[in-house]
């Protein structure tokens, strides 16, 4: 067993990752040693960049141990680079975390810094030369082969001709170097995308009321409103966050189907999401910064208004299947949109009705006709055994749930070929639809599953539907 890490303590009685767990115990009999859970660590990493995204929306996971912060055009709300670090610090120890920092032009610089720099340089560039070759992440037979060649620091390799280290340690070594220098473009890939519009509250005494948590949501909900009507643009989804003041993080989103902006329909929402939360928001020591983010938007023009008053009844429905999603949950209301294909139990799919803007065409039948589809389908169709007409006649007689239903009408048949271009044989039976009526009036929908003799020696027949 071999130690993956080590706090401050540990490694100022000498010992280090990778070291034998047996002969670090005998170094230091009063070592205690934790089994290493690789999961438990990712966690931890995600809630310290839930806590960093206070300062800028582009927050990166660095694995294992580091986060890294973009915070070009942030430092001066937390009165500079220097002050901003300190509170990041501070709030870090007060989690019981010991945190090492650096500032550099480039991710992989600050990274490198943060790792590896032991005592103060003149400048940035300098702070970088002097760092040894493992800043830069490379494999391990490449920092052997750059020791072998005497090459120890990013200083050593800085002051090589570009080709010859290219060739002999691979590209990837000069494209390790520049993106630590600064000499090739690097960016972080934040955690979460970062939303087109956020707006937030900071409080100097943080507020320990979940009512009045809501109600700054409603003041940012009115600000984003008016950013959104200037754009002539709506949101679909809107989350808040609630950052604890002692690190913690809780988020609360609705969506809607149309793009809105409309502050009072949205906090009609989100008081429906609070509704039917099982774990309400708990303050705890209470909120320091709340904000709210408009993911993305899409143009929404102006409210119409008819002549006669009032507006579109389109738009009352989709309010309420707003609201109806955020109390019951987003998969519970759904809406049916046909499907390109002729198969019945293919023909629709059931989806959530928040996901579409609008509900679906539906060809209208003739009038006075009588539905060609009904209203119930059976998932899978029913068996029943049939007296038919051999080889392609209508049903006369069937049982079904152990009754017999004389059939005293038909309409039929329909015929519908399986998709051979879906199949891999390139077969499929052929269905023979029948719309019946019994002698009792009931209605069904009945086919015969492949053709007599040609697809099968003996075709079944099943119950697909009831008509209404």
């Amino acid at each position: 067993m071999r130690i993956v890490a080590l706090d401050r303590h540990a490694l100022a009685q000498g010992l280090s990752p990778g070291m034998m767990l047996a002969d670090a115990r005998a170094r230091t009999p009063d070592l205690v040693a934790v089994d290493h859970d690789p999961a438990a660590d990712r966690r931890l990493i995600e809630r310290i960049a839930d806590l960093c995204d206070r300062y800028t929306p582009m927050v990166a996971l660095d694995p294992p141990d580091g986060v890294t912060l973009d915070i070009t055009g942030c430092a001066h709300l937390f009165g500079g680079e220097a002050a901003m670090a300190a509170d990041v610090e501070a709030r870090l120890t007060q989690l019981g975390l010991h945190a090492r920092h650096a500032l550099a032009p480039t991710p992989e610089g600050a990274q490198a810094l943060a790792r590896y720099q032991i005592a103060p340089a003149a400048s940035e560039q300098a702070a970088l030369r002097r760092l040894p070759i493992m800043a830069l992440r490379l494999e391990d037979e490449v920092e052997t082969a750059l020791r072998r060649a005497g090459l120890k620091t990013v200083g050593d390799l800085a002051a090589r001709p570009t080709a010859p280290l290219a060739a002999r340690f691979g590209d990837r070594t000069v494209s390790a170097l520049d993106r630590l220098l600064g000499s090739a473009d690097s960016r972080i890939t934040p955690l979460r995308p970062v939303p087109a519009l956020f707006f937030e509250r900071r409080f100097a005494e943080p507020i320990a009321q979940a009512a009045l948590a809501l109600t700054v949501i409603g003041e940012l909900t009115r600000e984003a409103a008016q950013t959104l009507e200037h754009h002539q643009a709506g949101g679909r989804r809107f989350a808040a966050r609630f950052y604890r003041s002692d690190g913690a993080v809780r988020d609360l989103a609705v969506e809607t189907s149309l793009p809105v902006r409309d502050p009072a329909q949205v906090m009609r929402l989100f008081d429906e999401r609070v509704a039917s939360l099982a774990d309400p928001i708990d303050p705890g020591f209470g909120f320091d910064m709340i904000r709210l983010a408009v993911p993305s938007i899409e143009p929404l023009a102006p409210s119409q208004l008819r002549l006669e008053g009032g507006t579109a009844s389109t738009e009352a429905l989709t309010a309420l299947i707003d609201r109806l999603s955020m109390r019951a949950g987003r998969g519970r209301i759904r809406r049916f949109v046909p499907q390109d294909t002729h198969i019945p139990e293919q023909g629709v799919l059931a989806l959530p009705a928040i996901d579409l803007a609008t509900p679906a065409a539906w060809p209208r039948p003739e009038e006075g006709e009588p539905p060609l589809r009904p209203l119930h389908l059976f998932d899978p169709p029913q068996a029943v055994e049939v007296v038919a007409e051999v080889p392609d006649g209508p049903p006369h007689r069937f049982r079904w749930r152990r009754n017999l239903h004389e059939v005293r009408r038909f309409e039929g048949p329909e015929r519908i070929a399986a998709e051979w271009w879906k199949r891999k044989d390139g077969h499929g039976l052929t269905r023979d639809y029948y719309r019946v009526e019994d002698a009792r009036g009931r209605r069904f929908w009945i086919f015969r599953h492949g053709l007599y003799e040609s697809e099968r020696r003996d075709p079944r027949w099943y119950v697909h539907g009831l008509f209404a």
